[in-house]
């Protein structure tokens, strides 16, 4: 591998990480090795989510954009009949809504709704800025942005598992989707609540998470390389 030059390196995300903080890791270890390389990575995923991650170090990193841009696979799991202030399990729910009347039918039909291009508005603790403030940021000081909502795509959003409250799901869908808000609208449109409870990201464009590296075995690869 020629760091320098440019290379793409598929890491999955361990739990609780955030992606800078696999993009130090690697940017560490290079260090170490070979001096000072630049590293970036292409499209955030949340600390509570795993999966894959594409690091680009060198000259690629020009091309984070690029596969930035391209469409998104997802795993995860749904609770139905509350919400969370950030819209998964990093905070305790602040409301809770029936689910007796909830059965795998209307989720199922639910589910339709989502499909194709729609309007979603984003969480309020994301990275989104508006006029230079950063929407989570401002959240976590007690203060709402006024966020507006976004057309995404959702190619595909399948039901695998319905164990009632719990659903289980993959979505294909494009740049810009925040599966967070898909797990509170699939709520809404059940009359109840909902809010993410586990993702995996398995695939980015051609680029899939089987092909991954775990990050300790990445870090003892790039250690071995620098002594051969």
């Amino acid at each position: 591998m020629d760091f320098a030059k440019g290379e793409v390196l598929l890491v999955d995300k361990p739990l609780r990480w955030t992606s800078f903080d696999v993009v130090n890791k690697i940017r560490n270890a290079l260090k170490k090795q070979y001096g000072k390389i630049k590293v970036g990575h292409a499209g955030t995923l949340d600390p509570l989510a795993t999966g894959l991650l594409i690091i680009c170090t060198g000259k690629f990193t020009k091309r984070i954009d690029e596969f930035q841009a391209q469409e998104k696979e997802y795993t995860g799991t749904i609770l139905l009949g509350a919400t969370t202030p950030t819209l998964d399990a990093e905070m305790a729910p602040d409301k809770i809504f029936p689910t007796e009347h909830i059965t795998p039918e209307l989720v199922h039909e639910a589910v339709k709704k989502f499909i194709g291009e729609i309007d979603q508005m984003p969480p309020m603790f994301s990275a989104l800025k508006v006029g230079g403030e950063t929407a989570y940021k401002a959240a976590r000081a007690g203060r709402e942005l006024e966020l507006k909502s976004r057309k995404v795509l959702i190619k595909e959003f399948e039901i695998t598992n319905i164990d009632l409250p719990k659903v289980s799901f993959r979505v294909v869908c494009s740049k810009g989707t925040y599966i967070r808000s898909l797990a509170r609208d699939l709520g809404t449109a059940l009359d109840s609540g909902g809010y993410l409870t586990s993702l995996c990201r398995t695939r980015i464009g051609d680029f899939k998470i089987a092909d991954a590296w775990e990050l300790q075995k990445l870090g003892e690869k790039i250690a071995e390389m620098s002594t051969n």
